[in-house]
This record gives C-alpha cells, sequence and structure tokens, in this order.
C-alpha cells in the first residue's frame, strides 16, 4: 500500500473519532414530575434526613462530597469554614446544617438516654452557624425573606434550639436557683432570661415539652405563629393546697425560646463559646431584637391550652360533680387561660349542665387563635358544681369573680376590669344573665314564709336568703352573649330521663346545712319544723320552676349590650315553635337583644363553627367599640 493511502485512512480514522466525540453530549435533560420538584427543592436534613441541594452544590464548589463528609467530618467543616469560593450565606447555612445532620445522627443513637456533650455541642454548633447567619451577614432577614434557604436555615436553628434547651432543662435541678452561668459540653451557660409567669411565681417549671411533638385529637385547629424560636409548653409546679382561692393561674403556659450567642460581630460570634437562652411569653411578646434586629417571635397558641384540657380530668369530674358524688368540686373556680393581663379586656365563660370547661374546647381555641381577639382578650373559664340551685350557684360565681377581680386589680381601673364580656352556654348562660340583671324584690314569693312568722324570724330569713334573691348587674359587664340558654326553663327538664337522673342528685354539703338552718328558721313558734324542700339544678331548669318563672323577665342592665345564639334541630315549620332539641327557642329567645342567630344544631351549638364565628364577629365588634369609646 502507497503511503500516500495509509496517510488517507489515518486522517479519515482520526476524523471519525473526532465525530463519534462530538456526537456524544456531556449534558442530558429530562423532566419531573411537580411533586418531585417540590420535594427535592424543600427537602433537607431535618425533612428527609439528607443534606438539601444547597448544602450538596456548597460541598461540590470546594470539592467534597456527602460521603467524605461523612467519613471525615472534621477535616469537611474545616474546608468549607476556610475556603475562599463561598459566601458568608453559604458558608454558614451550609455549616448550620452539616452540624444538624451530626447531631440528630448521636441523638438517634442514642434515643432514652440523656442528652451527651457531644450531641449538645452539635446542635448548639448548628443553631450558633444559624444565627450568625440570619443576624450577622450582609443582608438583613427581611432581604432574604422569599428565599427557601432562610426558611430551612430558621428551620435548622428552631429545632437545635428545642434539642438544646432540652438538655438545659435536664441539667436545671442540679443547678439549684442562686447561679448565674454554668459550663456544659465546653460552653458556658448564662441563667435565662426569661418573662414567662408560671403559677405560684415559681422559677423553674416541672416540666418542659416541645410542642412541635404534640398532636391533640379533639381540637380543630392548632394556631401557631411562624417566627424566630422554639415552641414550649411549660408546667408549673401544684400551687400549695393551703391557697384556698377561687381563682387558679394557668398550670400550663406558652413558652417560646431563642438562644443568643455572644458578640456584636459576625467574627466574635463564630468564635464564641458563651450562650444564653431568652424564654418569652409569645402573648406578652409578638418580637425579639436579636443583633440590633426585630424579628418576628414563633409563638403555639393552642398546645399549652391542650395539654391542660387532656390531663385535666373534667370529663369524669363534672358528672362527679352533678351527682354530688367525692372527686367533683363543690365551689365554682375562675381558671385563668392565660398568666392575668391587666391591658386586655376579659371574656368570661360558663358552661351548662354537667359540664366543665370542656364545653369550651375549640370555643377558646378559636379565640385565642385569632390575631386580633388575641391582642384584646383574655379568657376566664367558670368551672362549677352543677349539682347546686341556680341561685346558689349564681351567688357563689359572683362572688368568685368579685373576688378574683380584687385579687388581681384592687383598684379596679385595669383594662381588664372594664367592659368584660360574659359568654354562657345553656345553664351557664341562665347564670350570665342574672349576673347582669336586677332582682329587686321580685324573687322574694318564691320562699315559703309562714303568715304566722314573728316579724324577727322574717327579718333574719330575708338577711339569710338576700345574697341568693336579690342582686343587681356586674358593673364590670357591658356585654353578654348567650348560647342555648332556657332563660324560661324547659319542659324537658321534666321528661322521664332527666327526672330520673335528678333523683341521683345529691346536693352539697354547704347547701343542705343552710337548708336546715332555713327549715329551723321558717318554723312558726312552737310548730314542728317543715323541711324545705329545694330544688336541685335539674328542677331549676324546668319551666315550671317557681324560681326560673319568677326569674325570666328580670330587667337587664342597660349598660349591656347581649347577643343570643340559638340552635334549631329538626325543625320543618317556623322558627318560633322550634328547639335545639332539649331547649325550646320560645326560651331561649330575649326580647332587646343587639343580633340573634339561629344555627342548624343540636343543644351544643357553642361548638358549632358558625356559633364561633359569630362569637367572634360579635368579640371584635366590642373590642372596636370599646376602643373608640370615649373616656
Amino acid at each position: 500500500m502507497r503511503s500516500g493511502t495509509r496517510i488517507w485512512i489515518v486522517r479519515c480514522s482520526a476524523l471519525a473519532m473526532l465525530l463519534s466525540l462530538s456526537a456524544c453530549a456531556m449534558v442530558g435533560v429530562s423532566r419531573i414530575k411537580p411533586h418531585d420538584y417540590v420535594a427535592e427543592r424543600r427537602a433537607d436534613v431535618l425533612g428527609s434526613g439528607h443534606l438539601s441541594d444547597g448544602t450538596v452544590q456548597a460541598l461540590n464548589v470546594v470539592a467534597l462530597t456527602t460521603d467524605a463528609c461523612a467519613r471525615v467530618f472534621a477535616d469537611c467543616t474545616a474546608t468549607v469554614t476556610r475556603s475562599p469560593g463561598l459566601t458568608d450565606e453559604l458558608r454558614l447555612s451550609t455549616l448550620s446544617e452539616l452540624w444538624m445532620g451530626r447531631a440528630m445522627k448521636t441523638d438517634r443513637a442514642k434515643a432514652g438516654t440523656p442528652m451527651d456533650d457531644a450531641t449538645l455541642d452539635a446542635y448548639l454548633q448548628s443553631a450558633r452557624y444559624a444565627y450568625a447567619y440570619l443576624f450577622y451577614t450582609a443582608r438583613q432577614p427581611s432581604e432574604r425573606s422569599f428565599e427557601l434557604r432562610q426558611v430551612q436555615v430558621i428551620g435548622f436553628y428552631n429545632f437545635a434550639v428545642q434539642r438544646a434547651v432540652a438538655r438545659f432543662f435536664h441539667e436545671l435541678p442540679q443547678l439549684g436557683t442562686q447561679w448565674t452561668q454554668t459550663s456544659l459540653a465546653g460552653w458556658t451557660v448564662l441563667r435565662p432570661q426569661t418573662d414567662v409567669r408560671l403559677a405560684g411565681d415559681a422559677r423553674v417549671p416541672t416540666e418542659l415539652l416541645p410542642a412541635a411533638d404534640l398532636r391533640f385529637n379533639g381540637l380543630r385547629n392548632v394556631y401557631q405563629r411562624d417566627g424566630f424560636g422554639s415552641d414550649f409548653v411549660a408546667v408549673s409546679p401544684p400551687e400549695p393546697a393551703a391557697a384556698e382561692v377561687p381563682w387558679r393561674n394557668p398550670d400550663y403556659v406558652s413558652m417560646t425560646g431563642a438562644l443568643v450567642f455572644d458578640g456584636n460581630t459576625l467574627a466574635n460570634v463564630l468564635a464564641t463559646s458563651q450562650v444564653q437562652l431568652l424564654a418569652r411569653d409569645p402573648y406578652r411578646d409578638r418580637s425579639i431584637t436579636i443583633g440590633g434586629r426585630v424579628v418576628p417571635l414563633g409563638a403555639n397558641f393552642t398546645a399549652a391550652y391542650g395539654v391542660w384540657l387532656a390531663r385535666s380530668g373534667f370529663a369524669s369530674q363534672s358528672i362527679r360533680s352533678l351527682l354530688g358524688r367525692e372527686g367533683g368540686i363543690t365551689t365554682p373556680r375562675v381558671l385563668l387561660m392565660q398568666p392575668y393581663d391587666p391591658d386586655r379586656l376579659t371574656v368570661v365563660m360558663l358552661h351548662g349542665l354537667a359540664s366543665s370547661p370542656e364545653a369550651w374546647i375549640n370555643v377558646a381555641n378559636e379565640v385565642m387563635g385569632d390575631e386580633n381577639l388575641r391582642r384584646n382578650y383574655q379568657v376566664w373559664e367558670v368551672y362549677y358544681p352543677t349539682n347546686a340551685p341556680v341561685a346558689v350557684n349564681l351567688a357563689q360565681i359572683r362572688k368568685a369573680l368579685d373576688a378574683t377581680l380584687q385579687h388581681f386589680d384592687p383598684s379596679g381601673r385595669a383594662r381588664a376590669s372594664q367592659n368584660m364580656v360574659l359568654v354562657g352556654h345553656s345553664m351557664g348562660g341562665v347564670i350570665a344573665r342574672l349576673l347582669v340583671s336586677s332582682s329587686g324584690d321580685k324573687l322574694w314569693d318564691v320562699v315559703p314564709v309562714r303568715a304566722n312568722l314573728s316579724p324577727e324570724k322574717r327579718a333574719r330569713v330575708r338577711k339569710r336568703l338576700a345574697p341568693y334573691l336579690q342582686f343587681t348587674p356586674m358593673p364590670q359587664v357591658t356585654r353578654a352573649v348567650f348560647l342555648a340558654s332556657p332563660h324560661r326553663g324547659t319542659p324537658y327538664a321534666q321528661h322521664r330521663i332527666a327526672r330520673w337522673i335528678g333523683n341521683l342528685i345529691r346536693l352539697p354539703v354547704n347547701v343542705l346545712k343552710e337548708v336546715a338552718s332555713l327549715s329551723d328558721l321558717l318554723k312558726s313558734d312552737g310548730s314542728k319544723i317543715t323541711p324545705i324542700r329545694v330544688p336541685n339544678s335539674i328542677d331549676n331548669l324546668s319551666d315550671t320552676d317557681p324560681f326560673i318563672v319568677a326569674a325570666a323577665n328580670l330587667p337587664i342592665s342597660p349598660r349591656v349590650r347581649y347577643h343570643t345564639i340559638v340552635g334549631v334541630y329538626k325543625s320543618t315549620g317556623p322558627l318560633a315553635t322550634s328547639s335545639d332539641g332539649v331547649v325550646p327557642y320560645q326560651s331561649a329567645h330575649l326580647a332587646g337583644a343587639d343580633s340573634e342567630l339561629a344555627i342548624p344544631s343540636w343543644h351544643s351549638v357553642q361548638d358549632t363553627p358558625a356559633a364561633i364565628l359569630e362569637l367572634r364577629r360579635i368579640l371584635a365588634l366590642h373590642a372596636a367599640a370599646v376602643r373608640t369609646a370615649k373616656p
């Protein structure tokens, strides 16, 4: 073969190889499903257990892989820390996630045992890098508000706080009360700074429950506020048994925790080993200032309420109270849902027969969950023994409310003590109406006084019964809402089942003693004692009961605006002839109400979404009216 031919063949072969190589594309493209795209974009070490795309890309920039970082973690983080190829934001967010992955790995490996120092250190490292990213880089958090990366870093920080605080809380019992700082896992931990108020002025809760770990049955919604910090339920130690007072401060309070690292520059923050917990009451604080920047404070407004209800034992206790059995309550209690706030208006909720604060499960949660209402109101729930006659409960509840107001606001000048709102369901609505009504002398005829009773004994009887039969409206209340309330009684109180239950009820001991004393007073000189039959609560709800009949038309204070919400159960006729299955419309209806809403519902109308929306409307209306009223 001639040399020219060989050269031609070689050249052709080279050209073919070149064409072959150029025909192999170096980049390919394919389509993914929208769901997969979203999952990949949002995935990080917290949600998926794998490092986020942002961190993987940062590692690629500095010639690292996730496997290499897992094998030699110290070298990996050192390379990320020193590399000039990363911006501060990319470097700090990557380091936060890397340390978070390390902390979670050791945390899971030792589940069920106290957190060790290495794990605590890893969580604090993660929190510090996230803290530095958020507050000590060139851009402010508000400038990154639309960036997914910032959302992820906030998640790293908040979870690191949750886990670190769990270890701090484990150490507190050993530290006592007289300390300013301690050393943990190579860190200097300063004494927490707090504005959280625990019952009995306790300094340290007995439990600290991460709200993120809790799930609730029976509550329709969980109300949260996204922001900086980790949400907790702080459980107060039991108040001293000797404190025989009608009010009860909340045993379960909302708390948001944040870790602050020493230093006022990026270099100082990254070099520090000093940290302090800020414990904040999210009802008081809507924001927090970090590094001179104001950011929204995270919060969970449902968790504390849910834990309280779950641990209350109200379901069985309310039945024991109705029947007058051991283990029930014998006097009313005013239960504060949040620590007392003198600058918030007060809503007082009164449950019905055989019930308890559980009647307000969703009502109170929806009120506290509404941002506008939460800024303006605090909720008190009255828990009372529903076996006692209405007149007795009326007097005792009034006494309990007066004592509570006097305790928290002796001068009566706080916003909380003025323009109060009463919300009552069923029998609680009857009591609420009487709390804002005037009796005059219209109820005395219900007492069977003998005609030949001496003037002296008549005076003594009148003095003894005055607290139950003679009353004036609570001056602090200017609005009331009555839900499915039998103001004129109900014929269902005479139903066979109702009578059977009524026969099982035992009156409270204090009522029985009062009755025996009155029986003695009411006897004529020289005559035998004729025992008085005192109606129990079910008797009192009958449309023929003398007290209910006499009290039905007592005038409501002209200072009070009032509203009614009624249930309509399986009605096919006019509203006037309907009922909620227990209370006839004609008994629940009140002339002169500012509004009346009929809702398709059984007697438990207070728990329906429509009733809750109406209550929220009324409370918003009331807050606006108070705000615009002239001093």
